[in-house]
């Protein structure tokens, strides 16, 4: 139940992160993965700077970006950084349910 969860939570991360439009409620990390890996492919061509951009502010790491846009690399380089967002989306998502904090009561209510 715990890692459905956290998927759920590092999908919603990702769809407003890119403004992507979720197709149903539920969709497996493979479906999550292959539509975010169109939409970096698409952002590649177009706004290659505003996606380098956007992974900065979600701290994946630089040289990990890097390995994976070499020529020599083993997979495409939008499947490779999709691979790479969705796992540092998941791991903020671990993080968040990890440290949630305890319901402070009502005195402390807006």
């Amino acid at each position: 139940m715990k890692e459905e969860e956290t998927n759920r939570l590092a999908a919603a991360m990702i769809y407003r992160d890119f403004a992507l439009e979720p197709s149903s409620d539920e969709v497996s990390e493979a479906e999550l993965l292959r539509l975010l890996a169109d939409h970096v492919a698409y952002l590649m061509e177009r706004r290659m700077e505003w996606l380098l951009s956007l992974m900065y502010r979600m701290d994946i790491d630089e040289q990990q970006v890097e390995a994976v846009l070499l020529p020599s690399a083993t997979e495409p380089a939008n499947l490779a950084l999709a691979k790479l967002i969705l796992a540092r989306q998941q791991a903020r998502a671990r993080t968040k349910q990890q440290y949630r904090p305890d319901d402070l009561g009502k005195e402390w209510e807006w």
